[in-house]
């Protein structure tokens, strides 16, 4: 299940739409817009903004063209709705809000792993610095989560420079790509030396620092 269809939730999915993956959820109910064209794949049309479909709606009708098990709810995840996470065997939480944290205790709650992503930018001498964050939590290792703070539960007052629709698109995707490797690492596709579960990408001093290991 993929929690959140903005910029990184679409570059998610984009890279999990070409595995085996039998079925992939979408969770969020807010409507496509303009400024999200230019944060997740491909080059959305103005008829297709036009539509005023919402983003589970968009991404479902963009990559049913390619193949089966893309599965919408058209929902922000809340307290009452919960239920629709089970039965789910992993979780990608591509969201931010106060919202998100009875979203993780429900996971926790169901044994279910899952990784979740942000990121956080600010302006120095007129240009960008920031991190791009990735905290993983698992059947064998969660307590990092709460105990070394590695999930960000903002509230609505809590901004930062993402959120004035600067296009970073290419940090969206690296995001996802981090996310989605560890994902892939879990499941024994890929390698994994460290078993990091928090991963911290500087974008000025590009280097990653890896944290939380097993």
């Amino acid at each position: 299940g993929i929690v959140g269809l903005g910029g990184t939730g679409g570059y998610v999915l984009d890279y999990l739409a070409k595995t085996h993956i039998r079925e992939i959820h979408l969770f969020d109910g807010d409507a496509f817009s303009q400024h999200n064209a230019f944060r997740v794949p491909g080059a959305p049309s103005g008829k297709e903004l036009e539509d005023e479909l919402t983003k589970v709606a968009f991404h479902t009708r963009t990559y049913s063209k390619m193949r089966r098990g893309i599965i919408p709810h058209a929902v922000k995840l809340s307290a009452e709705n919960l239920h629709l996470l089970d039965g789910l065997d992993f979780v990608f939480l591509c969201m931010e809000g106060a919202g998100k944290r009875p979203i993780v205790e429900k996971l926790e709650a169901m044994n279910i792993p899952f990784v979740d992503v942000g990121m956080g930018l600010t302006v120095h001498n007129q240009s960008l610095r920031g991190q791009v964050r990735t905290t993983t939590s698992t059947p064998v290792k969660r307590e990092h989560v709460h105990a070394g703070k590695r999930i960000a539960f903002m509230t609505a007052d809590d901004v930062n420079e993402y959120d004035r629709n600067i296009q970073i698109v290419e940090l969206n995707a690296l995001n996802a790509a981090y996310a989605v490797i560890k994902f892939k690492k879990l499941f024994g596709f890929y390698d994994d030396d460290t078993h990091e579960h928090f991963s911290v990408f500087v974008v000025a001093g590009a280097e990653t620092i890896n944290e939380d290991c097993e």
